[in-house]
Order: C-alpha cells, then sequence, then structure tokens
C-alpha cells in the first residue's frame, strides 16, 4: 500500500520546537537550529543587509529573510536565509509565506539537516529557477556556491576556512567570514 502524501495539516500539527517542511510528498520535522548554527546565519544576514539591501558600501537591490516559509509548488521549505532582487520583491509581503522562489538561499548545514539540503531541497530550488544556493558547514568552515546552468546546479566556488571572500551573487563585497563563522579575530 502506497504511503499517503504529508499535507500542510501534517506540518501545522508539528510541536513548536521543529522546523517542519514538506519535500515531494515527504514531512521533515528538524530540531530548532543549535546555536552556532543560527548565529552563522544571523551574521551572514548582517554582513549582507548594510551593502546589498541598504546600498551602504555595495550596490543595494536586494531584499534579505531569515527562515521565509516557502510555497514551491507541493513543496514547502524553509530555508536558513533567502534572498529576492528587489525588481521581484520590493517589499516583505504582510503574509505567513510566499509562493515567489528566491534568487538566493543559504542554507547551512548540520549532521541533522545536511542531507534533507543538499539531496532534497537543492532539485525543488533548481526547478523553481533559484539562480544561486549556498551551503555553509560551520563545523569545517566551508562555503560552497553553485549557480543553476541550464536548470542544473553547478558548482562555482568551494572555499574553505576564515579567510574574506567574494561570492557570487554578492561578489562586489568581500564577506568576512572570520566574523561569520564566529572565529576570534
Amino acid at each position: 500500500m502506497a504511503k499517503k502524501p504529508a499535507t500542510y495539516a501534517d506540518l501545522e500539527a508539528l510541536p513548536a520546537h521543529v522546523v517542519g517542511e514538506l519535500v515531494a510528498g515527504a514531512l521533515y520535522a528538524s530540531p530548532r537550529p543549535a546555536l552556532r548554527h543560527s548565529s552563522v546565519s544571523s551574521r551572514l544576514g548582517g554582513e549582507l543587509m548594510n551593502p546589498f539591501e541598504r546600498g551602504r558600501g555595495g550596490p543595494g537591490g536586494w531584499l534579505f529573510l531569515d527562515e521565509p516559509e516557502l510555497h514551491l509548488g507541493e513543496d514547502v521549505l524553509v530555508p536558513d536565509l533567502s534572498g529576492w532582487r528587489s525588481e521581484r520583491m520590493p517589499h516583505v509581503p504582510n503574509t505567513a509565506a510566499t509562493s515567489l522562489a528566491p534568487d538566493w538561499v543559504c542554507e547551512v548545514l548540520s549532521p541533522s539537516t545536511r542531507k534533507l539540503d543538499r539531496e532534497a531541497k537543492l532539485p525543488v530550488y533548481a526547478r523553481e529557477g533559484v539562480r544561486h544556493v549556498w551551503l555553509m558547514e560551520p563545523r569545517t568552515l566551508t562555503l560552497e556556491v553553485f549557480g543553476l546552468v541550464a536548470g542544473r546546479y553547478t558548482l562555482l566556488l568551494t572555499h574553505t576556512g576564515a579567510a574574506p571572500v567574494r561570492a557570487e551573487p554578492f561578489d562586489a563585497v568581500p564577506l568576512d567570514l572570520p566574523f561569520i563563522w564566529g572565529e576570534p579575530h
């Protein structure tokens, strides 16, 4: 007997201390991110905000959201950080979720979400036309940058360590990875 696909009602029934996602009809419930995971995501958002959303010291033109609920076809995903070009999303909608796929997402990998982020969510992001995906691994200080080419992701950059880096689509300004990783200066 085939298993019935999970529904949004299944997501709503999850306890508040987990992050729920629907991918290809399967329900994924992950624990809330650990503090280091949250710190990396928050610091990355802080680094991108002034130059890329506010236009201070950079080109502007972006809107960023932490952990938005994305309704992409039948899938419901919650990336750690997402960005939209401001011409596509000029302001934050007054809704609980959006069906407008981002232009960029960042997933901070953890042992409990690594396989979900790499194997289940990347194909959904590609299908929906998300142009860039970053995978950040705090334990190994690794940033992987993927670009969408002909409907598939191509690895554009792998950066390991705490040196500053320029990475698409935010290569106009170097990222302070020592700060983002929480490494001592």
